[in-house]
């Protein structure tokens, strides 16, 4: 397959597919969920595939999570495909209704982007969501997975392909690319591909970036952060930082830095609840030497009053500089004390990725100058970073998070594949008469 050659083929399907109805495009959905539900044997027999090929060449666990397309995958995404139906059509809305001059009217309408390359990490749940959040917003997807869910990856697409279609799709609006080098093909085709989305490692999001003239839209790591202030409640800090870490520890909306603050109530009443979590949960602390001091101190403790220095159960840590606190995407985490949530914002502000950030805290001041001064696409009070996802957010799904300023921020719904385009409807009229003056406007909004 000569990928610029369909995706050409593609370039003109595209206005077919943003001028169907919100009708055609719900009973497309509908179909798929239907199609996927009735095949589901099928796709569990595929991805039985992949889960033997990846236990065979060593794919590490956290990655074998995300590879595995079970009943409880399939519920959600045909439970997010349900979601994306009963929401409001994307496109259409009349954003601006201007009267320039009598007979002369402006309106911006929103439009499909057209043309989206989404190459995304080796979930097959991704796609089905990445799909349907395209046929919704009547864009034309290229899809590329991970190697790792090949047979997954393959079956899913052809149902889905296989289900637009009969609900009156046009040949051609969708496609599935399977082999690396095709990823290098499809860069070139600026022109033909309206936008990328790529999702997977910061390396590898940053080759994207630097590879294409395309835009493209996404966040290249998420570094997301927790403080605990001083007035927060303990049990709820450590039930969220649990959570933040454990939920689904290879996610990019995981935490992977603790910012504490210096409080000697902290240190007596947090810290040892701290390590227990840790140490119960299976979770590598890795703290700057403050920090581990504290873990020491409360070791001694412990052996000194039981008179047993066994480290059996104990907690896993070791002493490091925080510029060595990065993305874990496993069962580690970074700690650091701080003076006060000011020190906490510069920190985020100029190590974290702007993904999710949180404060713990009882005391609203402090959590209104957090959630206002940190610049992250998402700043939670008293929850997990693991909110920050489409699906909880009501979007029914997301193509990806991006940590952008620039049209789209955050979980990637619908909003963010749609943009808009400007109608004048006139009456003849013609801009000399009104560079001579002999007409002028008369803005007017509808």
């Amino acid at each position: 397959m000569v990928v610029r050659d369909e995706v050409r083929k593609m370039k003109l399907v595209a206005p077919q597919v943003a001028a169907l109805s919100n009708e055609a495009r719900c009973a497309a959905l509908a179909k798929i969920a239907e199609k996927l539900v009735e095949k589901q044997d099928e796709i569990f027999a595929e991805n039985k595939k992949d889960l033997a090929a990846a236990a065979e060449n060593g794919v590490a666990d956290a990655i074998v999570k995300r590879l595995k397309f079970d009943e409880g995958k399939l519920r959600d995404v045909v439970a997010g495909i349900n979601q994306l139906i009963c929401l409001e059509d994307p496109i259409g809305k009349v954003t601006l209704d201007r009267e320039m001059d009598e007979g002369l009217r402006l309106t911006r309408i929103t439009c499909p982007i057209g043309v989206i390359g989404v190459i995304f990490e080796a979930r097959p749940d991704a796609l089905v969501q990445i799909s349907s959040l395209c046929i919704r917003s009547g864009n034309c997807p290229v899809l590329k997975g991970g190697k790792e869910t090949t047979y997954t990856n393959r079956i899913l697409f052809g149902i889905i392909y296989d289900a637009v279609k009969e609900a009156g799709f046009p040949d051609g609006c969708m496609l599935q690319v399977e082999q690396h080098n095709e990823i290098d093909e499809l860069l070139t085709c600026d022109g033909l591909v309206d936008l990328l989305i790529p999702r997977g490692s910061n390396a590898f999001v940053r080759y994207i970036m630097d590879n294409t003239h395309i835009p493209v839209m996404g966040h290249a790591d998420g570094v997301c952060h927790i403080y605990v202030d001083k007035a927060a409640d303990i049990d709820k800090a450590i039930s969220i930082i649990i959570d933040a870490k454990t939920q689904y520890t290879a996610a990019c909306n995981a935490v992977e830095t603790l910012l504490i603050q210096r409080d000697e109530v902290l240190k007596t009443n947090f810290i040892p609840r701290l390590i227990t979590a840790l140490a119960e949960n299976g979770i590598k602390l890795r703290g700057t030497k403050e920090v581990t001091d504290l873990v020491d101190a409360y070791y001694e403790r412990e052996a000194a009053e039981s008179k047993n220095d066994s480290e059996d159960g104990s907690l896993n840590y070791e002493s490091v500089d925080e510029s060595e606190f990065k993305e874990y995407l496993a069962l580690i985490v970074s700690a650091k004390f701080v003076d006060d949530v000011d020190e906490a914002i510069d920190h985020i502000n100029l190590h974290g990725s702007h993904h999710t950030d949180a404060i713990i805290t009882e005391d609203a001041e402090t959590a209104e100058r957090f959630m206002q001064l940190v610049d992250s696409a998402g700043v939670y009070q008293n929850c997990s970073t693991r909110f920050a996802d489409g699906f909880r957010y009501g979007f029914g799904a997301e193509v990806g998070i991006s940590t952008s300023k620039i049209h789209a921020r955050g979980p990637v719904g619908l909003e963010g594949l749609v943009t808009y385009k400007y109608k004048i409807v006139g009456h003849g009229q013609i801009v000399a008469d009104y560079a001579s003056g002999k007409s002028q406007f008369h803005f007017k909004d509808l």
